[in-house]
């Protein structure tokens, strides 16, 4: 379960999200974590070369790979230390889903547009059905979110595997939201479909 962000952290993270992204969010949906997508591109307004950050999307690491390579390589990257443990592992999960990116290369220009994250999925896609409380308050498995994409009324959802992997990481990072952060608003007098 992912705990408040500290108003610290918060502002680390507003420094360092591309100001478009912030611009357009609605803040209805603030409460709802970033994905590693959003992340990604904040270090790069942050400040990180694009070619280190288009040469990272070339490699293809797992998870605790891409974490280890932020622990002993990371300093490379401004904006990267103002990230803290949920986020580092957002972006881990995310890099590990989508890397290697077609066309991505060291000191290349970076792919344009860089592949959707698990948040960008699940605003999309889970909104059609459902109140997005249903989904972000639950905490599940990454095999159960698995299962549940697997079900008959979800194999419809036009993404592909990666995506389906992608979505289901940053559920398990970042779902099981409290009720409590939830807007009223989008509660809905509960999660229900």
């Amino acid at each position: 379960m992912r705990l408040p962000l500290a108003p610290l952290t918060l502002l680390a993270l507003l420094a360092v999200a591309p100001v478009g992204a912030r611009a357009a969010e609605d803040p209805v949906f603030g409460f709802v974590p970033p994905g590693g997508r959003s992340l990604f591109a904040g270090l790069r307004e942050a400040g990180a070369d694009p070619g280190l950050l288009s040469g990272l999307l070339a490699q293809a690491r797992d998870a605790e790979g891409w974490i280890d390579w932020f622990a002993a390589e990371g300093a490379a990257l401004p904006g990267l230390s103002a990230l803290d443990d949920w986020d580092r592992r957002t972006l881990a999960a995310w890099l590990a889903n989508v890397a290697p990116v077609p066309g991505a290369a060291a000191g290349g220009p970076l792919p344009d547009p860089l592949p959707r994250d698990g948040r960008d999925l699940v605003m999309r896609y889970c909104q059609s059905c459902h109140i997005i409380t249903v989904v972000v308050t639950q905490e599940k498995t990454r095999e159960a979110w698995l299962g549940t994409l697997g079900n008959p009324s979800h194999v419809e959802v036009p993404i592909d595997a990666a995506e389906r992997s992608e979505m289901a990481d940053w559920l398990v990072l970042n779902g099981g939201i409290p009720i409590e952060q939830v807007p009223p608003e989008l509660r809905a007098g509960g999660a229900s479909y």
